[in-house]
């Protein structure tokens, strides 16, 4: 689910939703800020090597050193090299994490930002194009994950004494949590806590569905 929050207002001549966050995120990342100038002079067939370079970073984790240095030149230096293909790394990340981003919104937001023509039009190729699915299923793979709740098993049980009282009859919860990656987790809670428990829980619910019903955002499935 991708959240799409939407504040009023208006761009004239678009016919996208109004004030929408980009998909970058609310403030523009500080590597595609300082590249927007270099980009402009850059030599459109140099970005499509760096570009290129960046699509295979993401899809096998490695690059090739020697070779990325070799782009350096007396137009391109070493540290607007690296510029340049972190902001790329940034906004191609950004859109891939948004599995309903559509072409059209991704243009735009790049237009918004004085963006050069030609690089928007390579980045959209790279974003939707032939290599989506790979790239996908290698950010999947790539991706740090914790573990999953698989199983959850609980019993009540009652202390009748301790060493301090001979009488205590104080029930507790003792809680068996079977995770993803095969460990066990078991832990007992008063019922005190419990109860605490419950009522975050319930309240986190419910401040999620009151998100949810508010018109300043645009929810997506």
């Amino acid at each position: 689910m991708s959240v799409v929050q939407v504040m009023g207002g208006g761009r004239a001549g678009s016919g996208l939703v109004a004030d929408r966050t980009p998909f970058y995120g609310a403030k523009l990342p500080e590597e595609v800020k300082k590249s927007i100038a270099i980009l402009k002079h850059l030599n459109p067939d140099v970005f499509r090597k760096i570009l290129k370079l960046v699509v295979q970073y993401l899809e096998t984790g490695v690059l090739e050193e020697e070779s990325f240095l070799q782009m350096t030149s007396d137009k391109l230096s070493e540290n607007n090299l690296r510029l340049i293909f972190a902001a790329t790394m940034v906004l191609l990340r950004a859109a891939l994490r948004l599995p309903n981003l559509k072409s059209e919104v991704f243009i735009d937001d790049l237009k918004q930002i004085k963006y050069p023509e030609q690089v928007i039009v390579d980045l959209n190729s790279a974003v939707f194009g032939s290599r989506r699915l790979v790239l996908d299923r290698c950010a999947a793979e790539q991706r740090v994950r914790l573990p999953q709740l698989d199983n959850l098993r609980w019993r009540v049980d009652v202390t009748i004494s301790n060493s301090s009282l001979n009488r205590v009859l104080e029930p507790s919860i003792l809680m068996e949590m079977k995770l993803s990656d095969g460990s066990v987790k078991t832990f007992e809670i008063p019922t005190k806590k419990f109860h605490e428990l419950r009522y975050n829980v319930t309240s986190v619910l419910k401040e999620m569905q009151d998100l949810e019903k508010r018109n300043i955002l645009k929810m997506k499935n």
